[in-house]
């Protein structure tokens, strides 16, 4: 049997194509969505990367516009002092009454008696506590922060709480 011509082979071919595609078709439109978003995120990302390139490129054609001092004026050295040689370094200049240890807790005041160890005490530390006073243990605490350090962040927490305490217990925050 002869052949038939080439272009009616192809256009067989194609119908044949097609057919296939055409039968495909419900499983591909499934799969649709997710391709189709796909391709918009590997065209956003290309379009990203192009820009990155540029400013990158931007950024090396302005440095070479505008070179940057090696170093700034603001900068200092030792070798740059000129009597860098006649004065000793900081630590060579520690005296032996510098070493000696001093005990804070003689220069310390002594804390309220519901926190013995009140001035060592962080904010975070104190706020952490607060929820275990009563009124009293609160006023006793604010009184000490304003007779010694009277801190501003320490007196409002103290006030802050000390009237949320009241509040609860049904007490007026102005009574005092």
């Amino acid at each position: 049997m002869k052949s038939l011509p080439l272009p009616l082979r192809v256009a067989a071919g194609l119908a044949a194509t097609a057919l296939e595609h055409a039968r495909d078709l419900p499983t591909r439109i499934a799969g649709l969505p997710v391709t189709v978003a796909s391709q918009a995120l590997q065209v956003s990302m290309r379009v990203q990367q192009h820009v990155t390139e540029l400013a990158i490129k931007g950024d090396e054609a302005i440095a070479a516009l505008r070179p940057v001092e090696d170093e700034p004026e603001w900068a200092t050295f030792d070798e740059d002092l000129d009597d860098a040689d006649d004065q000793p370094a900081a630590f060579d200049q520690v005296t032996e009454e510098d070493l000696t240890e001093e005990d804070p807790a003689e220069d310390a005041v002594p804390g309220p008696a519901s926190v013995p160890n009140y001035g060592e005490l962080s904010l975070a530390q104190l706020r952490a506590r607060l929820r275990g006073f009563d009124v009293e243990a609160l006023e006793e605490l604010l009184a000490h922060e304003r007779a010694t350090e009277n801190r501003p962040s320490f007196v409002g927490m103290l006030t802050r709480r000390l009237a949320t305490v009241r509040d609860s217990a049904g007490q007026d925050p102005s009574a005092t």
